[in-house]
């Protein structure tokens, strides 16, 4: 009897106990582009990657559309820790760090094998800009993902020599893409991608510069008639995280991180490059295209040298060493 109270007593305390559950860390994602978005979709296989391999340890949550944060406010918030991680346009750092602007320097890629080098994980260029990125805003790279190319889109005639753009109202998204403007004589005009469409069909803009995958996604060829494909600059976002919390996980999470990172970059930039020909290709009939030949683009070139300069010039050393390394990737 005594030995049955004991076994009793010793079942009913192991019942109270509580079973201790694995330690879960939930990355909540701030993406001020849409759920349905080809960005969104590679934040989802990131998150399932990264549950699937931690064994649940690992999860994320993704909050798209800006629903917390817009895209500007993203580099505070994340360094902040008010939200784990997030995405941004690479350019939204160069206030902290002005090299950043390298990728923007008008045909400073020779094509896109030499974009893909340059940027590529690991490459000169990113130990230079991931590095200088995470010292001075606390926000660890965790992978680039690619946004497009740059193209210039008009009514009445299309864009193809450097002088086209002369005395012409050109929107732009960035620092690097206003200089290049004001380069060719014409006025810079900085706006958001989401006020596009009612820029052109209201011609408050004479020439519009945006990724070639918007004219589907925002229908921009309903207010436009020619679209040039000069592919002068890489647009490109990053997809970031709190150090802190990065620096929190254990050994094996960390690198569950760091390889499901791999993936779904690669993945992503074959993804938009495919998808920017395919867009290209779906919208021919609705939107005249226009290519470049190799002595036109070496005209917008030389065109353009000044913008290189301009960046050495006001971005010291770290500028120079970004535009060393991308031009020795060729």
């Amino acid at each position: 009897m005594k030995h049955w109270i004991l076994g009793a007593t010793s079942a009913a305390v192991l019942a109270m106990t509580p079973i201790l559950a694995k330690a879960e860390t939930t990355i909540r994602v701030t993406l001020q582009l849409p759920d349905k978005h080809i960005v969104a979709d590679n934040w989802r296989e990131f998150g399932k990657i990264i549950e699937e391999k931690s064994g649940g340890e690992l999860k994320m949550q993704l909050f798209p559309s800006a629903q917390l944060f817009k895209d500007k406010e993203v580099p505070g918030a994340v360094g902040s820790g008010a939200v784990e991680a997030g995405s941004a346009f690479i350019g939204r750092y160069a206030g902290s760090v002005p090299a950043i602007d390298v990728i923007s320097i008008p045909f400073i890629f020779q094509n896109e094998a030499h974009l893909r080098k340059a940027v590529a994980p690991g490459s000169s260029l990113r130990k230079i800009l991931d590095a200088a990125i995470l010292k001075e805003t606390n926000n660890r790279i965790m992978w680039w993902q690619a946004y497009g190319r740059n193209t210039y889109l008009t009514n009445g005639s299309p864009i193809v020599k450097p002088s086209d753009l002369k005395g012409k109202k050109v929107r732009t998204y960035g620092k690097i893409q206003g200089w290049t403007v004001e380069a060719l004589g014409g006025a810079p005009t900085l706006m958001s991608g989401s006020k596009q469409f009612l820029a052109y069909q209201q011609k408050a803009v004479d020439v519009g510069m945006t990724g070639a995958a918007t004219l589907k996604s925002r229908k921009l060829y309903e207010v436009l008639e020619y679209v040039t494909l000069t592919n002068d600059s890489a647009i490109e976002f990053v997809a970031v995280i709190n150090n802190d919390v990065y620096m929190k996980l254990s050994d094996k999470n960390k690198a569950i991180i760091d390889e499901a990172a791999k993936i779904v970059e690669k993945k992503l930039r074959d993804a938009v490059y495919d998808h920017e020909k395919a867009v290209v290709e779906e919208v021919k009939d609705k939107i005249k295209v226009v290519h470049l030949t190799d002595a036109q683009r070496a005209e917008w070139t030389n065109a353009l040298k000044g913008v290189e300069d301009r960046f050495v010039k006001e971005t010291g050393e770290t500028g120079a060493a970004a535009l060393a390394a991308v031009k020795g990737a060729m």
